[in-house]
C-alpha cells in the first residue's frame, strides 16, 4: 500500500517496558506512529484481498496430487456422439421382424446423415424408416447448438405439414435430451404414420412407422399401435447412439 516492509524483522518485546525518559519521548512517539501505520496498512490489505478474490476461488491452482475436475468444455467433448452407426445397425433383427414382417430394406449413408427403410408389400402394408443427423466438432464449432436448432426446425415444420392430417403432436419425455411424437394421416395415401423425433446431444434422429388404414381397428387403436412401435424402435436407436 505504498509502505515498504522493514528490512529487519520486528521482534515483539514480551517483558514489561520501562517508562521512557523525557529525552526519548519524541523518538518513541515517532516509532509508535510508524508501527500504527504498518498495522493499519496490513488490516486494509487483509480486508480488501478476500473481497477481490471471492470470484476467483474456482480458478485457484489445484495442489499437486489432487484430482482436477474436468472443465465444462472437456466434459461436453467427451459426451458428444462421435459418429453414426451403420444405417441399418441401430435396430435389432428381432424388432424389425416384429414390426415389419418379411421386410425388404434400403439404406444410404454419409458421415453426417444415415437412413434405413424397411418395407413390406401386400394387403398388410407396413413401413419403418430410421433417419439420423449428426453434427460433429470437425464440421461446426457448436455441434450441440446446431443439433438443437435442427430439432427446433423439425418441431416447427410438423406444425405446418400440408400433405398430412395431424391427429396428435406433442412433446414426449423419456427418449434422449428432448423428443416429440406425431401421429398423422397421409392425405394422398390410405396410410397413417406414427413418428418420434428425438435429440441426443449433437445428434437428431427420427423413427417413422406407417401402416395401411384398411382392416380392423379404429383411429385410436391405430394411434396407440403406431406411436408405440415408433417409440420402441426409437429407444433402440438411442441405445446404439450412446455407444458412438
Amino acid at each position: 500500500m505504498g509502505l515498504q516492509r522493514p528490512s529487519e524483522p520486528f521482534h515483539r518485546v514480551y517483558s514489561a517496558p520501562e517508562p521512557p525518559s523525557p529525552a526519548r519521548r519524541p523518538k518513541l512517539l515517532k516509532l509508535l506512529a510508524v508501527a500504527a501505520a504498518l498495522a493499519v496498512a496490513g488490516a486494509v490489505v487483509f480486508l480488501v484481498m478476500p473481497g477481490q478474490g471471492a470470484d476467483k476461488a474456482a480458478a485457484r491452482p489445484t495442489p499437486a496430487g489432487t484430482p482436477e475436475t474436468p472443465a465444462p468444455s472437456a466434459t461436453s467433448a467427451q459426451r458428444i456422439v462421435r459418429a453414426l452407426p451403420a444405417p441399418c445397425g441401430t435396430v435389432s433383427e428381432g424388432t424389425v421382424d416384429r414390426t415389419v414382417p418379411g421386410a425388404t430394406r434400403r439404406e444410404s449413408a454419409n458421415s453426417t446423415l444415415t437412413t434405413c427403410t424397411y418395407s413390406s408389400k401386400g394387403p398388410a402394408f407396413r413401413w419403418l424408416r430410421v433417419e439420423a443427423h449428426l453434427y460433429t466438432p470437425g464440421n461446426t464449432p457448436t455441434p450441440v447448438k446446431d443439433a438443437e436448432n435442427y430439432y427446433d426446425a423439425q418441431w416447427a415444420q410438423a406444425h405446418d405439414a400440408p400433405l398430412f392430417r395431424t391427429y396428435t403432436l406433442e412433446r414426449h419425455r423419456g427418449i434422449g435430451d428432448e423428443a416429440y411424437r406425431w401421429f398423422k394421416a397421409d392425405e394422398g395415401q390410405p396410410t397413417v404414420v406414427g413418428e418420434v423425433t428425438a435429440r441426443i446431444r449433437n445428434a437428431v434422429f427420427t423413427v417413422s412407422y406407417s401402416e395401411g388404414t384398411s382392416g380392423e381397428g379404429g383411429r385410436d387403436e391405430r394411434e396407440r399401435v403406431c406411436l408405440g412401435k415408433a417409440a420402441a424402435v426409437a429407444r433402440e436407436v438411442l441405445t446404439a447412439l450412446n455407444h458412438f
